[in-house]
């Protein structure tokens, strides 16, 4: 069975990648499954940059199959912002928590239709001779006014959906795997693996 290295220890954004990729004959692992992992610096000035950056370094470090993901919310009052920086949006001491509180205090007093906003994700992916491709998901949405809901990370408390009256943290895996960005970009994501098992078992 193909190993694909999933270039994160976030344990419950594996989770999600793991659901999502069902059915495809995959053994994934995270980083945890490996000693002296390189860092890397995501210093990219888009989602798909910094997701090329992980799934290269580290399909060079493991010398197996590796997916780099970078994902992040989009408020079209902030001028998408905070993008690519919304996994650490609070500063030194960032969490889900002090991330989610410092956005509800930008769009303070700001009515329904001007929190819009949309989640992105980019996927890589690469082995040790490069990349092998790249590609992007989205998701939109609207702001709410106050967290509600425990399923998720993130802004899953905060990403309202319209025609669920829910949140993403509200709605649970269920719904949420089915129609979030991740989704479409491992939807799209998969075709590139499939094609490498395919090549794998030709060999």
């Amino acid at each position: 069975m193909m190993q694909l290295v999933v270039a994160t220890k976030n344990k419950k954004k594996l989770s999600e990648i793991k659901d999502i990729l069902k059915g495809v004959n995959l053994e994934l692992l995270s980083l945890d499954a490996y000693k002296n992992v390189p860092p890397v610096i995501e210093n990219g000035k888009t989602f798909k940059e910094n997701a090329v950056k992980k799934a290269v370094k580290l399909a060079r470090f493991t010398g197996q199959l590796c997916l780099g993901e970078d994902s992040g919310l989009c408020v079209d009052v902030l001028g998408g912002a905070p993008g690519i920086y919304s996994a650490r949006f609070s500063g030194k001491d960032k969490n889900d928590a002090k991330n989610n509180f410092k956005l509800l205090g930008l769009l303070k007093g700001l009515p329904a239709l001007k929190r819009k906003a949309h989640y992105v994700c980019a996927v890589a992916l690469a082995d040790q001779n490069g990349l092998i491709g790249v590609v992007e998901g989205s998701c939109s949405g609207l702001i709410a006014f106050e967290p509600k809901g425990s399923a998720g990370f993130g802004y899953d408390p905060l990403f309202y959906i319209p025609k669920f009256k829910k949140t993403f943290a509200q709605l649970g895996e269920k719904i949420k795997h089915r129609m979030s960005h991740r989704f479409y970009a491992l939807k799209k994501a998969r075709r590139i693996i499939e094609k490498c098992i395919e090549k794998q078992v030709g060999n």
